[in-house]
């Protein structure tokens, strides 16, 4: 059975679906796809149905990265579904934290820059939404490096 990730945003249109391109770039250049499912959903219901943000698409295009799917939200069944469940800040977080249904499920849920070893304890992916392609491309730097450390983590604690 894969180990499976959902990585979770507000809406899921800018840096869930970016971190879930990232981490599945990741994991085929390691040619572990058959072990590892990537997923991405939203905390908000807002965007459902939709595709990327038009500039998380043109970022990702410009730096290799696939950035495709369609906005959904969590929904209970995630918990079960998923081995992690990776929020892209505390507000998401907690949201997530609020909505799982068990001990182990809580147990699931992390904060993604939680993995990448050089940044500050409690730190956020930011939300490029409101600001410039700038943004973006941030999200994209923040999104490869703490996405390196939780495939490291995976990897380790999986044996794959």
């Amino acid at each position: 059975m894969p180990v499976r990730i959902c990585f979770v945003c507000l809406g899921n249109i800018c840096r869930s679906p970016t971190a879930e391109a990232a981490m599945r770039q990741l994991v085929t250049k390691a040619e572990l796809a058959a072990e590892i499912e990537i997923d991405s959903a939203g905390t908000g219901a807002w965007h459902v149905g939709e595709p990327p943000d038009r500039r998380a698409r043109a970022a990702g295009t410009r730096r290799g990265l696939d950035v495709r799917g369609r906005a959904r939200k969590v929904v209970l069944e995630d918990f079960e579904r998923f081995d992690y469940v990776i929020a892209m800040d505390r507000s998401n977080h907690s949201d997530l934290y609020q909505l799982a249904p068990t001990d182990d499920a809580k147990r699931k849920v992390a904060l993604l820059r939680s993995y990448d070893p050089d940044s500050p304890q409690d730190a956020e992916v930011p939300d490029p939404y409101y600001g410039g392609g700038d943004g973006f491309e941030q999200v994209i730097d923040v999104c490869e490096a703490a996405c390196r450390g939780l495939l490291e983590h995976i990897r380790n604690r999986h044996g794959l």
